[in-house]
């Protein structure tokens, strides 16, 4: 490649990028005409563009570029008024120079379109009107265009005409210290550091069995290395997903306009990040979620005036980051939908029966709504009713390993809701084994694990219409044998124990699209991340399987697809019908019963609190322990954590001169997500009781006694266990508490 070819594309990679921010601005500008940051902002680009196709010898774009420039050297200089037709022939220009741009990238040429018509709209639009200012599209024939001169003027805010302003200063501060990377590279790069990564678990698990110091002090740093320079890496290919979402006012305006509509759209969460990959796979199942809220959700403005709502409908698009997946929201106030019409329609598609919606409840009906050539359009046009839109976001959705749901109330609106992991490709999973083959399930689908001695498994699955099921607090888990759905033969598993294994069986609790089930594995290794590796051609079809990945010893081990096996087992299927209820469960449920966690305090007195409280279970080396001020204080998971003693608290009388090399540490998170350390003497059980709660106690951070496990326990009020040691922080962060509190 020569130097000419080199800064062509360097020029066609800058333009792109400003063409996409360049119609943002322009929607938004189009709102407010009288925002000059954005209309300077808009100028710049154009101008440059203009300047660089020019230095290029690029006629035709210098051309579109230059009389675009004229008209908004105008509206910077208030002689013109941006309105809708204006807009639109400023988008038409956009479009035009980002169509000659991909034919410089194609071909290094510019194309044979003719944009003489664009040309003389843009020059039409440009002509002044002696007087007061006028509206873009209200000018009259005889005007004069401006000429090239005046287009080269000082920007907006800077009367002496010299220097650049603040801002744009800044910018080019910031261009100095990034460079542009090709994908490609960055690919090639995170092929490399997973390679690297499998690498450090097969050293990792080999030194495990040696006793050299050194050897086990060396692994011990290329561990760490190894893990910095992998966050180093995923940190290189995650971006803001605004990158994404800056075309969506172009797409939001132009359909509005098409469909007689008035819609605005707000974006909430610009800077949650995602990795490239997944970002890429997202675009257009985004693009036809929104297209579906203005089509189908926003009515038109005189049936929302008749309605009591504003004219003007209103689409929010919301992302942020919780339990280690990215969550999409797209919200409008549109019409809703109805379930009753998607029934009859349903029925009327043969996409289901009318014995099986009957079984429906509300929101598996709207969720029907996702299935291949269902459409409520009553006509074909070319933005819908062709039965093509919601089934290709949910299979594009689900295909990186993400989920979505629907949620809509009849006349106020509609919300998609998409859930999807960050990264796709270094990810935590726990390993379990089955038929003496080892299985990776990711953890961002994994909730608790159970383990159910011989006895104890004969006794608590039960089987509802033949199907297995395990008593969950007071719900009936569905359980899938991982043997039987891959086809392997029972191994362990007892013939009289209808499932159990002989020696104890062990439950895996895993959520599916908002759905949690178990699935009974042979054994439970250990997690750790893995290098995900996609499965070859001949096996993708295969339902029950996401992936693979190379093990430490070398080995491959296949990742479960937890949504395929759950539909695979039967327990899911394609319209995510409930599992059926425990017919227990009701009254269960009306009684107080609480999940628990029973500690030792200090000495003889035992405590409690609700297990819904407890963020994780820690043990930390004495010698870990920090003093700050009158405060002792540990370093976890990047933060300082506050240790509270339990015992100190409640002034138990506990000789505390020896605690050992461990203390066992009950980690609570306040609702701002702060840590905080409550350090017992010892963590016993967890129980889920009935709770007969006696308020018999006047000493502070007590709430009351209760008896568990048939001994009297104190079950303890966190706050104000919390405002005695820590006064300040407690007060400014309570955490919630469904049991008690000290208000």
């Amino acid at each position: 490649m020569n130097d000419l070819e080199d800064i062509l594309k360097e020029f066609v990679v800058e333009a792109t990028e400003g063409l996409d921010q360049l119609d943002k601005d322009l929607i938004e500008l189009e709102q407010d005409p009288h925002c000059s940051e954005v209309l300077d902002q808009v100028f710049r680009t154009i101008h440059t563009i203009k300047g660089s196709s020019g230095f290029l010898s690029l006629a035709k774009l210098e051309a579109i570029a230059h009389v675009g420039e004229n008209l908004l050297s105008l509206l910077r200089a208030g002689k013109k008024r941006l309105d809708a037709e204006g807009t639109s022939a400023l988008l038409a220009m956009a479009d035009a120079i980002r169509e000659i741009l991909g034919h410089l990238e194609r071909e290094q040429n510019e194309g044979e379109a003719d944009y003489g018509r664009l040309v003389a709209r843009l020059d039409a639009l440009s002509s002044e009107n002696d007087g007061s200012p006028t509206a873009v599209g209200e000018a009259s024939p005889g005007d004069v265009p401006s000429s090239p001169a005046e287009t080269d003027v000082a920007p907006a805010g800077d009367a002496s005409g010299g220097g650049a302003p603040a801002h744009e200063a800044v910018r080019h501060s910031a261009a100095e210290t990034s460079i542009r990377v090709d994908v490609a590279l960055l690919d090639k790069l995170m092929n490399l550091v997973g390679e690297l990564v499998l690498t450090r678990n097969q050293i990792l698990q080999f030194s495990a069995n040696q006793e050299e110091p050194s050897f086990i002090g060396t692994s011990q740093r290329l561990n760490l290395v190894t893990t910095e320079l992998q966050e180093g890496v995923m940190k290189t290919r995650m971006q803001p997903i605004g990158n994404v979402w800056t075309k969506f006012p172009r797409v939001v305006r132009d359909l509005a306009l098409t469909c007689g509509k008035e819609v605005r759209i707000e974006m909430q969460g610009r800077a949650t990040e995602l990795d490239k990959t997944i970002l890429e796979s997202i675009k257009d199942p985004l693009t036809h979620a929104i297209r579906n809220a203005v089509d189908h959700g926003i009515e038109p403005p005189e049936v929302r005036r008749e309605l009591g709502k504003s004219a003007e409908g209103r689409i929010l698009l919301r992302a942020f980051h919780e339990g280690g997946q990215v969550n999409i929201e797209v919200s409008d106030d549109g019409r809703g939908i109805d379930p009753a019409r998607i029934r009859d329609k349903a029925i009327a598609l043969g996409l289901a029966s009318a014995e099986r919606v009957a079984r429906m409840g509300e929101r598996e009906l709207i969720n029907l709504v996702t299935l291949p050539g269902f459409s409520t359009a009553e006509k074909v046009t070319n933005v819908s009713g062709r039965g093509v839109g919601m089934d290709v976001v949910r299979a594009n959705i689900e295909k990186i390993g993400g989920t979505i749901d629907i949620h809509s109330v009849l006349g106020t609106g509609t919300t998609l809701k998409i859930k999807i992991p960050l990264t796709l490709a270094i990810i935590p999973a726990l390993i379990v084994t089955s038929g003496g083959q080892r299985f990776a399930i990711p953890q961002v689908n994994l909730l608790e694990l159970v383990r159910l001695e011989g006895a104890q498994a004969r006794e608590r699955i039960e089987r509802v219409h033949g199907a297995p099921v395990y008593r969950l607090r007071g719900n009936l888990l569905p359980l899938a044998y991982l043997d039987s759905e891959l086809g392997e033969p029972a191994g362990r598993r007892s013939a009289s124990g209808e499932g159990a294994f002989e020696e104890a069986t062990n439950i895996v609790v895993l959520q599916a699209d908002d759905r949690q089930f178990g699935i009974v594995v042979e054994s439970i290794l250990d997690t750790e991340e893995i290098v995900v590796k996609p499965l070859g051609k001949p096996l993708k079809s295969l339902p029950a399987f996401a992936g693979a990945t190379i093990m430490g010893d070398g080995k491959v081990a296949l990742i479960l697809d937890v949504i395929g096996l759950a539909q695979k087992a039967g327990i899911i299927c394609g319209e995510r019908e409930q599992a059926t209820p425990d017919p227990r469960a009701e009254q269960e449920d009306s009684k107080d019963r609480k999940s628990m966690l029973l500690l030792s305090a200090g000495g003889t007195s035992l405590a409690a609190i609700e297990l819904s409280m407890v963020d994780r279970l820690e043990e930390f080396d004495v010698s870990s322990v920090e003093r700050t001020a009158d405060l002792d204080v540990v370093q976890y998971r990047g933060e300082i954590m506050p240790l509270v003693h339990l015992a100190r608290v409640l002034r138990l009388a506990v000789d505390e001169s020896d605690p050992g090399e461990r203390l066992q540490v009950v980690v609570l998170r306040t609702r701002t997500g702060r840590k905080i350390g409550l350090v017992v003497a010892r963590i016993l059980d967890t129980v889920d009781t009935e709770l007969n709660l006696v308020r018999h106690s006047s000493r502070p951070g007590i709430i009351g006694a209760a008896t568990l496990q048939r001994r009297v326990t104190d079950v303890l009020d966190v706050n104000a266990i919390l405002d005695a040691a820590l006064p300040n922080f407690g007060a400014q962060s309570p955490i919630a508490t469904g049991t008690g509190s000290s208000q």
